[in-house]
């Protein structure tokens, strides 16, 4: 059978760093096809490239066999190739309806575009289990509907074959799955997917066929079912990756953190975090699990003083945060913060590297004097942190949107753990991280806590709690349901993050 997709040679430069270097590949119709490889490996790159949003300096891409010429997303839809990115490109204030059809209207009048588009929703959902309420506004949606939508958008346009970008990275266990059923309904029906993403499992679980990129090339091509997670993760890396966290027994010190029936709530008066208390000390990881959205993110912003409690209390180094005042101040008192949203909370796109690598720390002397900052210092931090941590390409004059997600990710954390806090509060570490980055940075986490420092940690990846963590505190609909060791069975936490009470479980 003729191949939906095949990309011939693609080359591709930005300046000084050759993205893709002559890249082939062959996308076989009606499969899943994963393509991984580091951050900063050319994925995303040759993916925009099939998408239309750069156009590769050499190479050709033909579509069922035929040459083409895609030079906007526009050509791209017109050719049935549609993507869901990473961060969804929707408008937020607007139903799922309008979403969908935004762009595709048909006409001037939106009213009959509705109308069809209301109905093409309907058979849509049905054939691909893709159930959501056309009139729901999209904001509002959680991010496994708001994916879903993504989805719809692109087979209203006739996508004959789907890109999916780190299509798992902001879903829970459970839309991860319902999201698999999904892609394997699709290509039952004659579609074809490429799903990108840095997590092993999931290409062995859900992909027919699987290959590696590293520093721009294609350095294997595989049957899914005649690999494993093993040789993947040293194609990827280029030598053997540690599969699982090495850290000897914690030696825990005096409380630094110590949360006393702490309660937030929010406009509506809802409590989203309810009565919570735990401490954290020197020298120990305590990690929080939890299904994202049940109090884990409004937890960490009232700790970094973001926002304030409606009562409780939360004492650092036995200073109560509501004297402190704001992030600045708990920054000076030696707290470090590694947002959940590095897109919004982390970093700023529009700056370049080395601006994002001192936000936050932008004020210390040895970055300048009074209200000037000097820039050659700021360029000099800020190569060495992406030397030290790894970040790919090591430019510090590139923009931070330019970055891929990992990247990005290298960059808070290098700002934050050099800056040798007594605490460092992290939430989603690994995030969209591929499988070399994630080794680095729980090291760099566990080295942190050995060297007598503290740290709270939230993620929703169980087996990065279980590994990193002391001890496992779980919330469910903002309380703490209870606390475990790390030898704690993933059904045991699971029970307490469906909020069985703590006995039950």
């Amino acid at each position: 059978m003729t191949p939906a997709i095949e990309l011939i040679g693609i080359d591709k430069r930005f300046g000084s760093v050759h993205a893709n270097k002559d890249v082939s590949l062959a996308i076989a119709t009606g499969s899943i096809h994963g393509i991984i490889g580091e951050n900063g490996a050319g994925k995303s790159t040759l993916m925009s490239i099939l998408f239309g949003f750069y156009q590769a300096d050499a190479g050709e891409i033909r579509v069922k066999g035929k040459p083409v010429k895609i030079r906007s997303s526009s050509d791209a839809i017109a050719l049935g190739i549609g993507m869901v990115h990473q961060h969804f490109m929707l408008v937020e204030p607007f139903t799922v309806l309008e979403n969908v059809v935004l762009g595709a209207e048909g006409g001037r009048l939106i009213g009959p575009a509705l109308v069809k588009a209301r109905a093409e929703l309907v058979r849509l959902a049905k054939d691909y289990e893709l159930e959501v309420d056309p009139d729901a506004i999209v904001g509002e949606l959680p991010v496994g509907l708001q994916q879903r939508v993504e989805i719809l958008k692109a087979l209203f346009r006739g996508a004959e074959t789907l890109i999916l970008d780190e299509p798992t990275g902001v879903l829970t266990p459970d839309e991860a799955d319902h999201l698999f059923r999904i892609l394997r309904t699709l290509t039952d029906q004659g579609k074809t997917v490429i799903l990108i993403t840095h997590k092993l499992r999931e290409i062995i679980a859900i992909t027919d066929h699987v290959s590696v990129m590293r520093r721009g090339e294609v350095v294997a091509t595989r049957k899914t079912m005649e690999t494993d997670v093993m040789e993947l993760a040293e194609l990827m890396v280029g030598r053997r990756v540690l599969m699982h966290v090495e850290k000897g027994p914690a030696t825990p010190g005096e409380t630094v953190l110590e949360v006393k029936n702490l309660t937030w709530k929010d406009r509506k008066g809802i409590a989203r975090v309810d009565n919570v208390s735990f401490s954290v000390r020197k020298g120990e990881i305590v990690g929080i699990a939890g299904v994202s959205g049940n109090g884990q993110s409004e937890l960490l912003d009232v700790i970094a003083g973001i926002t304030r409690p409606a009562s409780g209390q939360v004492i650092f180094e036995g200073k109560d945060i509501g004297i402190l005042g704001d992030p600045r101040h708990m920054r000076a008192e030696g707290l470090a913060h590694v947002p959940e949203d590095r897109q919004h909370r982390g970093l700023i796109g529009s700056f370049d590297a080395a601006e994002s690598a001192i936000l936050g720390w932008h004020h210390l002397d040895s970055l300048g004097k009074g209200y000037r900052l000097d820039r050659d210092k700021v360029i000099a931090r800020a190569k060495s942190e992406m030397e030290e941590f790894d970040v790919r390409p090591p430019d510090p004059l590139l923009k931070s949107s330019k970055f891929s997600g990992g990247n990005q990710q290298k960059l808070i954390i290098a700002r934050e753990i050099k800056s040798d806090p007594d605490l460092l509060i992290v939430g989603q570490p690994t995030r969209g991280v591929d499988i070399g980055a994630i080794e680095y940075i729980h090291k760099r986490i566990i080295q942190l806590r050995d060297e007598g420092k503290a740290v709270l940690l939230v993620s929703v990846e169980l087996d990065e709690i279980r590994s990193m963590s002391d001890r496992i505190l779980v919330m469910f609909a903002g309380r703490v349901m209870g606390e475990r060791g790390p030898d704690a069975t993933e059904r045991e936490l699971g029970l307490l993050m469906a909020g069985v009470a703590q006995d039950a479980a």
